[in-house]
């Protein structure tokens, strides 16, 4: 396969010593140990071996791989295998893409305690989904998901949010039949919002009184009891975002479900909710 014109390495070898001396002090130890892992990836610097060919004795260096997993190198097959399995679970039926956000003083907060935050933002974003779907007033069945985390926005600025694709609906209480939503209407996500905040504050409330929250430079003072509700009591007046795009196509090659599975009614689309 013929190496890219421009590969991630490139980049980091070219310009990040400069990026790391502008952002000392805002990168962790183990971000600074993937770029440089990534940088030596398949170089001198990590060693090599040797590969002969037995009919014209061509020799050649084959250095060695870093297999760091954030690595796009070493985990495109490891990406690829990943896909072909999600693939393989997939339903032929709509899927909704649906993304729960942080707002930006939980972000704050979140770049220095990202294990139990993110494992925060996990566990709420299934609850808040699930008990929602759950009601019969909006679909009375037991839904799954696949959902990926991402830290970062497109301007490269911490912003942490997750990722869901959902399919349009879920197996009946008693696991009997399959009960869809209303095409192109998955769950209203002013509902999911209010949910998605109010269980997400009563959390990360309950993991600061079990001192499982670090707190440093300008957030110290939060480590007070009384100073971290001070700052959670504006959190539950402003809007949390939660997107939700209209359906994906089907999964290829599966068929559409029948008609009849379907709820008869008017098609609804699901709107973009976005606070003012």
């Amino acid at each position: 396969m013929a190496r890219p014109a421009l590969e991630v390495a490139d980049i980091f070898r070219d310009h990040g010593p400069a990026w790391r001396r502008k952002n000392a002090g805002h990168v962790s130890l183990g971000q600074l140990k993937v770029m440089a892992a990534v940088e030596h990836c398949r170089s001198a610097e990590l060693g090599g071996h040797l590969l002969r060919c037995d009919d014209c004795a061509t020799v050649q260096i084959a250095y060695n791989s870093c297999r760091n997993r954030h690595c796009p190198k070493c985990q495109g097959s490891a990406a690829k295998q990943w896909l072909a399995e999600r693939q393989a679970e997939l339903l032929p039926v709509e899927y909704y893409h649906v993304v729960f956000t942080l707002p930006a003083p939980v972000s704050a907060i979140a770049y220095q305690n990202q294990a139990v935050i993110y494992d925060l933002l996990f566990r709420v974003t299934a609850e808040t989904l699930r008990t929602l779907a759950a009601d019969p007033k909006h679909l009375g069945a037991r839904i799954g998901f696949t959902a990926v985390l991402h830290t970062w926005g497109s301007a490269m600025t911490h912003h942490p949010h997750l990722h869901c694709i959902v399919p349009g609906g879920g197996l009946s209480p008693d696991g009997a039949q399959w009960t869809p939503c209303q095409r192109g209407f998955f769950l209203p996500v002013r509902v999911l919002s209010r949910l998605f905040r109010r269980l997400f504050l009563e959390q990360l409330h309950a993991a600061h009184r079990a001192g499982r929250l670090e707190f440093f430079g300008q957030h110290q003072p939060l480590t007070d009891a009384g100073a971290f509700a001070d700052f959670l009591r504006p959190l539950r007046q402003i809007d949390w975002v939660v997107y939700a795009k209209r359906p994906f196509l089907r999964p290829r090659g599966r068929p559409r479900l029948p008609l009849s599975l379907y709820p008869s009614g008017r098609h609804l689309q699901q709107p973009a909710y976005r606070p003012r």
